[in-house]
């Protein structure tokens, strides 16, 4: 078990015309409890004032280091890509920010808690998010999940938000050499994966511990409301979902050697769900147990599957 009061936590946040709303979410990060936060922020071409922003409140940061580089500038994804295969694995905790939520003042000790109850383990610890308004009130909650984290889950669902996502060293390790083999969808789903792949363990807190701020600039939008589930339809039947499959299921085998047996057994089984006949698609879907965290999720898998956007 790490020393709490000396173990160090660094923090990976993409930056992108940030300047609305940046100073207010590392305001929060500076004022958690947690004593050692290092913090490496990637920026991915700017053209507002986020640099000069960030160059302030390095200047003022007190709580460990602070970098900024020069992000790939190939858009979200990859500029996590690039944080996770840049940073250096020398800390304890590892923890993804976006650029414009609020973070309760325990969230890193929470999650960090945890972590370091878990050994030298691959471990993940994500949680429920709260959704405010631009101007910082609470909205609601996203999804409350109740089934258990696991890659049979993973391969057809991204638990959790990277914004709410906090790492152990081990797990970090094999999701920075991973991402070095493969890009990926997002940094969430990919860690998800990774960690889940391994035989690691992931904690779903139902405790929201950060304001996820809903506005037009998000990448990544509300998922609990019925626009939200129309679009995910539309995204299904137009193939984007089998898109992400297919991205996902080959940067998995680029790193195959360090999935558990019954990970590379789930990966054979989900491939057969996507490609053999329709009455073989649906029974190998239902058989190998692979399930989303709500109903209508459930419900979509399946109608993915009939039509072939699985």
């Amino acid at each position: 078990m790490i020393a709490h009061d000396t173990s160090r936590t660094v923090v990976l946040m993409g930056v992108y015309n940030g300047e609305q709303f940046l100073q207010e979410q590392i305001e929060s990060i500076d004022r958690q409890t947690f004593k050692n936060i290092d913090l490496l922020v990637s920026d991915d071409g700017s053209t507002d004032q986020s640099i000069a922003l960030l160059s302030a409140q390095k200047s003022r940061w007190n709580k460990g280091s602070f970098h900024i580089v020069n992000g790939p500038k190939q858009g979200f994804a990859e500029n996590y890509r690039y944080l996770i295969t840049s940073v250096a694995l020398d800390r304890d905790y590892f923890a993804f920010a976006d650029q414009d939520d609020i973070w309760d003042e325990d969230k890193l000790d929470v999650a960090c808690s945890w972590l370091g109850q878990q050994g030298d383990q691959p471990a993940l610890f994500c949680s429920r998010t709260r959704t405010m308004s631009v101007n910082g009130k609470t909205l609601g909650y996203s999804p409350l999940f109740a089934k258990p984290p696991s890659f049979r889950n993973a391969i057809v669902q991204s638990l959790a938000g990277g914004n709410t996502m906090v790492m152990n060293r081990a797990a970090m390790k094999l999701v920075a050499e991973s991402a070095k083999r493969s890009k990926f969808i997002s940094h969430d789903w990919w860690s998800y994966l990774v960690v889940t792949g391994v035989g690691g363990t992931v904690k779903y807190d139902p405790t929201p511990r950060i304001g996820y701020r809903q506005h037009g600039g998000n990448v990544v939008g509300e998922n609990d409301s019925w626009r939200a589930r129309f679009l995910r339809v539309r995204h299904l039947f137009a193939g984007r979902f089998s898109c992400w499959n297919d991205q996902n299921i080959s940067g998995l085998k680029e790193s195959r050697e360090v999935l558990t047996p019954e990970a590379q057994s789930v990966i054979c089984q989900f491939e057969r769900a996507r490609n053999a006949s329709l009455v073989k698609r649906v029974t190998t879907l239902h058989h190998a147990g692979f399930y989303r965290q709500t109903l209508f999720g459930n419900l979509g898998l399946y109608l993915a599957c009939i039509f072939r956007r699985l």
